[in-house]
């Protein structure tokens, strides 16, 4: 079974040595979807509660939220782009979305409405 959450965050990034207007600094509204693949569920039926993996995602979400991304520890020697916080976030998350029960099975990043990217890890 698949259980998602989907949240957001703003930032600013430049994607350095890009040929086109992406190298200047600007902004995005990113929308984040993960999804956690279930195996089986708890004694109340949940894969995984949606309040925990709410905590959890918006926790490693905060930190990217209205910064300059170039800037994060992350981000400093390679671009900001969708796919590399799509895994930049999965790293993050695999570990503490990790039971008996479930795992972190994608991480979605989308830039706009119409484009993004989709992470299933290494």
């Amino acid at each position: 079974m698949d259980i998602f959450i989907r949240t957001h965050f703003s930032g600013g990034h430049h994607l350095r040595a890009y040929p086109g207007n992406c190298e200047n600094p600007h902004g995005h509204n990113w929308q984040i979807k993960v999804t956690v693949r279930a195996e089986k569920l708890d004694h109340l039926g949940m894969g995984i509660d949606f309040k925990q993996l709410k905590q959890t995602v918006n926790t490693v979400v905060d930190e990217l939220d209205h910064r300059d991304l170039n800037q994060h520890p992350a981000f400093r020697e390679i671009n900001p782009s969708s796919e590399h916080i799509a895994m930049y976030l999965f790293r993050e998350l695999d570990r503490p979305l990790r039971t008996d029960r479930y795992r972190l099975y994608s991480v979605e990043v989308r830039e706009t409405e119409s484009s993004g990217v989709i992470y299933y890890g290494d």
